[in-house]
């Protein structure tokens, strides 16, 4: 009797939590749910592709796989990265790859899904228009990106 309580409190511990690969886009902390996350690379080679949006950096070559790089300081209305060579995040979308550039990676986070918060008025519109909501941590704000919203080009032509 004691173990299946045991079983039952680490159970709901696991299913009371997020883990999210975090990254820092112009000192701003964001986190994206790990299980859309494929891949971390550090820097890659890029083919530009002619006449693409500025966001899109270009394309690389992932076992095998085409991958679709994303510039996703430029993607959130920033200014362009100083040094020329960032880290990647790749995630799925509609069975495509992609590569989102991020300045740098940091750990997995797992987060209880209680403290997540809606996008409070004071967020950066820069940072609204993409995020799923908040995380409030110790001195710092995860911005929970939402991945589908990033790469739904189709939604903007619509728009």
């Amino acid at each position: 009797m004691t173990n299946q309580i045991e079983t039952h409190g680490v159970n709901d511990v696991f299913s009371e939590t997020e883990d999210y690969v975090t990254f820092v886009i112009a000192g701003q902390l964001f986190g994206i749910p790990v299980l859309r996350v494929q891949d971390v690379l550090s820097w890659h080679q890029i083919t530009p592709i002619p006449l693409a949006p500025p966001e899109i950096a270009g394309s690389l070559n992932l076992r095998g796989r085409i991958v679709t790089a994303i510039d996703v300081r430029l993607r959130l209305g920033l200014k362009a990265a100083k040094h020329g060579k960032s880290m990647s995040i790749v995630a799925e979308h509609y069975g495509e790859l992609y590569s989102l550039m991020v300045d740098s990676v940091g750990e997995v986070l797992g987060l209880k899904e209680g403290s997540f918060e809606r996008n409070p008025p004071t967020l950066d519109p820069k940072f609204r228009e993409y995020s799923a909501g908040i995380y409030r941590l110790d001195g710092k704000l995860l911005v929970v990106l939402d991945v589908d919203r990033l790469l739904d080009y189709d939604r903007e032509q619509v728009a």
